[in-house]
């Protein structure tokens, strides 16, 4: 149990030193990536009439796979963008690749953004566009 402990320690502390580190323009620049793909996700649900995001994959569990894949097609890019970066920080500093360490970081600095913001991005769009509507049927043409 203490390893474990021990493994958590210090990945929160390495996590929280990455910020003064080289590369830390990525703590800036992976959410701004994740955050502008949620909103071009989230504008395409209010063009489409779906609801939020998290709540739909709260409420729905018919659905949540389709989001789940949805939202990692979606996030994928800042993902794995943020896993080659960490990696590289890692090298350079510990000279050693710490795997969970690495999936911390590239989670909270590329997927949670990304979750967080395609709701409220889709709330947003649906102020200033107009919601989706069915295609009007066509008129019945003349009986023969």
């Amino acid at each position: 149990m203490s390893v474990v402990l021990e493994m958590i320690s210090r990945g929160w502390d390495n996590f929280l030193a990455r910020p003064n580190g080289p590369l830390n323009l990525r703590f800036y620049v992976q959410p701004t990536m994740a955050g502008l793909l949620a909103l071009r996700a989230g504008i395409q649900d209010a063009r489409e009439g779906r609801q939020g995001y998290l709540w739909a994959m709260i409420t729905s569990p018919g659905r949540r796979l389709q989001l789940l894949h949805e939202g990692w097609r979606g996030a994928m890019t800042p993902f794995l963008a943020a896993i080659a970066l960490d990696s590289a920080y890692q090298l350079m500093t510990v000279r050693f690749i710490y795997p969970l360490e690495l999936i911390l970081t590239a989670t909270v600095l590329a997927l949670v953004p990304y979750a967080l913001l395609r709701g409220p991005f889709n709330r947003l769009a649906r102020l200033f566009l107009p919601v989706a509507r069915p295609p009007p049927a066509a008129a019945p043409g003349p009986r023969q």
